[in-house]
């Protein structure tokens, strides 16, 4: 049985699955088994694998780098650098089914690595509409908005308050890829070379 890097990514499954023993057997020859979530089906996607309506995640996207990471994380970084991706975006099914990656723990691996962060509140005005805006602006009784344009808006907003302040009044994050994650990038092109391209 492959169980290598198991700890990294499927230390959850239960080893004596039957099922799960099948998944493992059909990745007996990559250099780790991607990743399978805990709500995969997986008697299903065994039977559609069987009838090749399913395909498993290729050998190569399973190799990883010297740094530790997998093709799938430069993805989520390519997707991190169009400035779009935030705390409330969705991570695309083909982070697990074609890259074979826990997009999620991704993210707070590249974090941690240094690759990318997690913008503050000021930074992520951006991410706000202008009636987001203005009922903050209005909340500290900040006047004379109502005809701004957004931009316009998110400068108020910086001039008149602060990070502490305003924090606490949304929840919404985007994130930032840093030098050394474009250094990466830079570094495999290739990763993103064979990725389906799409404007974000």
């Amino acid at each position: 049985m492959n169980t290598t890097n198991l700890d990294k990514q499927n230390s959850h499954l239960d080893l004596n699955d039957p099922d799960v023993q099948m998944v493992f057997f059909l990745y007996e020859n990559h250099a780790e088994v991607p990743y399978i979530s805990p709500k995969r089906n997986l008697k299903k996607w065994l039977d559609l694998v069987n009838i090749g309506s399913e395909n498993l995640v290729s050998k190569q996207k399973m190799v990883r780098f010297e740094e530790d990471i997998l093709p799938g994380h430069l993805i989520l970084l390519w997707r991190i650098n169009f400035g779009t991706f935030t705390t409330i975006s969705g991570y695309p099914k083909y982070f697990e089914y074609d890259y074979g990656i826990n997009a999620e723990q991704a993210l707070d691996e590249i974090q941690q690595k240094g690759y990318a962060k997690e913008l503050s509140a000021i930074d992520s005005l951006p991410y706000l509409n202008a009636a987001q805006l203005k009922a903050i602006l209005k909340q500290f009784g900040i006047t004379g908005y109502s005809k701004l344009k957004k931009s316009e808006l998110m400068e108020l907003a910086k001039e008149q308050l602060t990070e502490e302040q305003l924090a606490p009044n949304f929840t919404i994050r985007g994130y930032q890829i840093t030098p050394t994650g474009e250094e990466l990038l830079e570094k495999y092109p290739e990763a993103v070379d064979r990725h389906p391209k799409k404007k974000y």
